[in-house]
């Protein structure tokens, strides 16, 4: 009994040894000193843009700490121009890539676009602070990301300026102003319960700004043939136009020219 005992002791000893000195190894030398075992523990292929990395996880991961910002920026720091850009501008002020840059997903283009990771990267304040979301309600938003159900929105609405980063999309002009949070969800754009005015409403011009064509003899030229009177005018869009899309012209059909 005594040498079985003797014998586990010295088994165990050097799985530990061993294990210590597999970990010792791969902290020093990367992951290169231990071919073809990524393969083991990586949850999915990489993007194709960073597929080049696959054989070299310390590029991106932190032994102890994960990944961290700085190791992204490291290659990304040629990317500076995009901060100028108003759209993206916030990323000088983000901290955490990996909220909405998700890797290990192989075709699957790697952004997730998190607002809640937004409201983070906006706020300085500390973990339970008024203005950052708390440590409850962070895990309950990522259980129910990850269970796939829609997370509460108020806090997104009430603290994001949505026009800072869309308002170079804006298609109504900021006739309805700035705070885009009145009519629209973060989860998408369109809204369900918005019924267009009736398809014999001549007022369209109120939210619909005509493109630089029909200002030119494009236009001259065709609105005689699709309304059957000469010199409509631009902000007549319901002469040539139909509700369910600009691009469904009377007696014409489907037609983008543009």
């Amino acid at each position: 009994m005594k040498k079985l005992g003797a014998f586990y002791t010295v088994l165990i000893t050097l799985a530990l040894v061993g294990s210590l000195t597999a970990i010792g190894t791969l902290y020093k030398k990367g992951s290169i000193s231990f071919p073809g075992w990524q393969a083991s523990f990586q949850p999915g292929p990489l993007s194709a843009k960073h597929s080049f990395l696959a054989e070299k996880c310390e590029s991106c991961h932190t032994p102890t700490r994960g990944i961290e910002a700085t190791s992204c920026i490291n290659c990304h720091i040629t990317a500076a121009a995009d901060l100028a850009k108003q759209s993206t501008a916030f990323h000088a002020n983000a901290q955490n890539c990996t909220g909405c840059h998700v890797e290990h997903t192989g075709a699957a283009r790697p952004i997730k676009m998190a607002h809640t990771s937004l409201v983070r990267i906006g706020s300085h304040a500390a973990y339970g602070d008024a203005g950052h979301p708390s440590v409850p309600r962070q895990m309950v938003d990522d259980l129910k990301e990850l269970l796939g159900i829609p997370a509460s929105e108020p806090v997104e609405k009430s603290q994001l300026d949505c026009a800072g980063c869309h308002s170079n999309r804006d298609p109504h002009r900021e006739l309805f102003g700035r705070d885009c949070a009145n009519c629209h969800a973060t989860a998408t754009w369109r809204i369900s319960p918005f019924l267009h005015p009736s398809p014999t409403s001549k007022d369209c011009a109120q939210c619909h700004q005509a493109p630089p064509s029909h200002y030119m003899m494009h236009f001259q030229m065709i609105d005689r043939g699709i309304t059957g009177r000469e010199h409509a005018q631009v902000n007549q869009c319901f002469e040539c136009h139909r509700t369910d899309s600009f691009n469904d012209i009377k007696g014409v059909g489907w037609f983008k020219h543009h």
